[in-house]
């Protein structure tokens, strides 16, 4: 019986790729794919798959997020990480959410196929030049600093954090990007899942917070908050509240 195997990678070329190298092997058959992560958990569970092949960044859900999940519901399908990242922040946040191994996207069809034959089998893989110490920090004998939330995101969703947090709308936001509304709005909303924020004010307080965008001290004391590229965010006045009026009914003394 040929090795079950469901590719996941929102670049199309990628996947293309991966099949063609995994299809020359009669060791595997390729029996599903995606692009979007929030299908995954729909996908693994019709098809049954041996292995899941699964990119880290994507929209809709991030890999170790859809890794945990698939974890939490005991699953029998075998998760190989598949990533542009070789920091081991990366390695030790896949393998901790339940993933038995983790290669890059350089790597050649040799090691693919020697990845995708031992995590089927069980057993942990990393590829190169990753350090298998990785394993050993995993298991919880080193402590390693945890995963920054934000390099989570997708590029299409930092793209959005970033017109958002300057005060743009989700129309605006489409607009500017030559998308749909709705698709913005569902890369809004899985943004501020993966960061755990509930608001547009606390979005923008975490984006000044990055470096994002910035607050530059005006004239009086005033402080318009300004993205990377320099353009005043229409936003300021969420933070700061709407500014005072005088009350006509005071005189001057």
């Amino acid at each position: 019986m040929p090795i079950r195997v469901v590719l996941v990678d929102d670049h199309p070329l990628v996947r293309e790729g991966f099949k063609f190298m995994l299809s020359s092997c009669s060791l595997f058959e390729v029996v599903g794919e995606s692009s979007d992560g929030a299908q995954v958990l729909t996908l693994v569970e019709e098809l049954e798959p041996d292995v899941l092949v699964l990119d880290v960044t994507m929209p809709g859900h991030c890999g170790i997020e859809v890794v945990r999940r698939l974890t939490e519901r005991r699953t029998r399908c075998r998760v190989l990480m598949l990533s542009i990242h070789a920091d081991e922040s990366y390695v030790i946040a896949a393998l901790r959410a339940g993933a038995l191994g983790y290669v890059l996207k350089s790597s050649d069809s040799e090691e693919l196929i020697r990845a995708v034959r031992i995590v089927a089998s069980g057993q942990h893989y990393l590829g190169q030049p990753l350090s298998h110490r990785a394993i050993a920090r995993y298991a919880g004998q080193d402590r390693v600093p945890a995963l920054d939330p934000y390099e989570t995101l997708s590029p299409r969703e930092r793209q959005i954090l970033q017109l958002v947090a300057e005060g743009l709308s989700n129309l605006e936001a489409a607009a500017r990007l030559s998308l749909s509304p709705r698709t913005v709005e569902s890369h809004r909303a899985s943004l501020m899942r993966k960061l755990d924020l509930s608001s547009s004010p606390a979005l923008i307080r975490y984006a000044i917070r990055k470096g994002i965008i910035k607050l530059e001290e005006g004239p009086g004391g005033d402080a318009p908050i300004r993205s990377e590229t320099g353009k005043p965010a229409k936003c300021s006045s969420e933070l700061r509240g709407s500014p005072r009026t005088a009350d006509p009914r005071r005189t001057n003394s």
